[in-house]
């Protein structure tokens, strides 16, 4: 499941259009504001841009999403359909430059586009209780493990689980739990990663804060 930031300030587009990508096997965040998408965008594998916005444009979006994420699909759909308002799309980064009004099946093609050309996604594989990383490895997966990989999914690429949010999704009691146990499992799974392919897993440990996953994840 992919996780699209959908940045558009007319409310029934914007509800048309992530209904349309939700039924489509995405996870889409809307926002109507600029301010509203510094939210949305965490954890985004892709972006899809209004330009004219009550609170600053596009534009200004689409440096936001790429100063946090290099790696991150903009697609630009506007009314603004003059040669230079694309051309200044392109010059920024975007990927695909779309105007009003779109076909939603078009719409949908491009995003499968542009998603193919970013790359594959860590996948988190809940039903099989493995792990695969974007060359195909896979690392199975304990139980405790797969509720840990939920959770970072669940977050976003970078984003911070929290200890008591992690410990609680374990179903255990915060004021009485070994904070000790959680380091141990990550620590383990690095190592086995280890082991088995040589690389290092981007699970990361903040002291005294929880975890994070510094690459994109998808959960199936």
């Amino acid at each position: 499941m992919t996780t699209i930031a959908l940045l558009e300030d007319e409310s029934t587009l914007r509800e048309e259009i992530a209904d349309f990508l939700t039924s489509r096997g995405h996870r889409v965040r809307q926002a109507g504001t600029l301010a509203e998408f510094a939210q949305a965008v965490q954890g985004a594998r892709l972006v899809i841009l209004d330009v004219v916005l009550p609170d600053g444009t596009g534009h200004d979006a689409m440096r936001m999403a790429r100063s946090l994420h290099t790696q991150l699909g903009i697609v630009m759909l506007t009314a603004r359909g003059a040669l230079a308002d694309r051309l200044e799309g392109f010059a920024g980064g975007a990927d695909h430059y779309l105007v009003k009004p779109v076909d939603l099946l078009e719409l949908a093609a491009i995003v499968e586009a542009v998603l193919r050309r970013i790359g594959a996604d860590w996948v988190y594989r809940e039903s099989a209780s493995e792990l695969v990383d974007p060359q195909g490895r896979r690392l199975a997966l304990t139980r405790q493990e797969c509720v840990l990989f939920r959770e970072v999914a669940d977050a976003g690429a970078g984003a911070v689980v929290q200890r008591r949010q992690l410990v609680e999704a374990l179903g255990g009691h915060w004021a009485s739990y070994d904070l000790r146990r959680l380091d141990t499992m990550v620590s383990r799974l690095r190592s086995r990663w280890r082991q088995q392919t040589g690389d290092e897993l981007p699970l990361r440990t903040l002291h005294r804060e929880g975890y994070s996953f510094g690459a994109v994840i998808s959960s199936l």
